[in-house]
């Protein structure tokens, strides 16, 4: 696992409880890494090359941080010669944020044939990989769960009502569909991981003051529509199901365990 952040360090307890070894890799595993047992704990910068030989050998890859710089990403590419069984690399749907000239509303749906900006360094290096080493590239919505609440967008005006859609996925469903890309994904493909269900801000922000009395800050009308990200080929491929498919069933979970502690 290339990076232990918020996604890594789930992906770490998920594997783990499902039977995996899993690396876990940071730029100080010492610091940031002393939950993980010591053996299974690495130390990995994609910029700084005498740390990548720390990577194990001939094992799977969860790329979890952005592919880029693209020159970094290349020439550490270049050492994978006993090439991993299969490298995942966690991308984002904002790859999709080529200009259109499209006014639709509803915007359309997007699935992973639609145009992706090469233009920006981490969807470059997405792209080497898949192309290079038969990455399977997931585009991932939104991220939430605990600690990463929308409430608490609301709450301190990151975000407000608009008529932008927004796509999400959360954490837990995540770092499952992580697993089930390593083992049933194609090699060189792409997914889209969104739980395939958008909401306009609108809509989340007049649910957030009925249901939970968290009240948005007015906010200028974003210009934009969004996006509205399809599942389909996640969920036939990779028959996946998901636990987390009613945003507002699981911010009421993280609200109520929140209020435990």
């Amino acid at each position: 696992m290339l990076g232990s952040g918020y996604t890594g360090r789930l992906l770490y307890k998920t594997g783990t409880v499902e039977g995996w070894t899993v690396h876990a890799t940071s730029r100080n595993p010492l610091n940031n890494l002393a939950g993980i047992p010591s053996e299974q704990r690495l130390q990995f910068d994609l910029e700084q090359p005498s740390t990548w030989v720390n990577v194990p050998v001939g094992v799977d890859l969860i790329w979890c941080f952005p592919a880029a710089p693209f020159e970094q990403v290349q020439a550490f590419a270049r050492t994978l010669d006993a090439s991993p069984r299969r490298i995942v690399v966690l991308g984002s749907t904002s790859a999709y944020d080529a200009p259109s000239q499209s006014t639709e509303y509803p915007p359309p749906w997007i699935d992973e044939s639609a145009p992706i900006d090469l233009t920006k360094p981490r969807v470059q290096g997405e792209e080497y990989l898949r192309s290079e080493l038969g990455a399977i590239v997931l585009r991932v919505a939104g991220i939430y769960g605990p600690g990463r609440n929308l409430l608490d967008w609301i709450r301190q005006g990151r975000v407000g009502p608009s008529r932008k859609y927004v796509n999400l996925i959360h954490v837990e469903d995540l770092a499952a569909i992580c697993l089930a890309a390593v083992e049933k994904g194609t090699p060189g493909e792409v997914y889209n991981v969104s739980d395939g269900l958008p909401h306009t801000w609108n809509e989340i922000c007049g649910t957030a003051q009925q249901r939970w009395g968290v009240t948005a800050a007015a906010v200028k009308e974003v210009p934009s529509p969004g996006k509205r990200i399809s599942n389909a080929k996640l969920c036939s491929e990779l028959d996946y199901r998901f636990r987390h498919s009613d945003l507002y069933g699981a911010l009421d979970l993280i609200e109520s365990t929140r209020s435990q502690s």
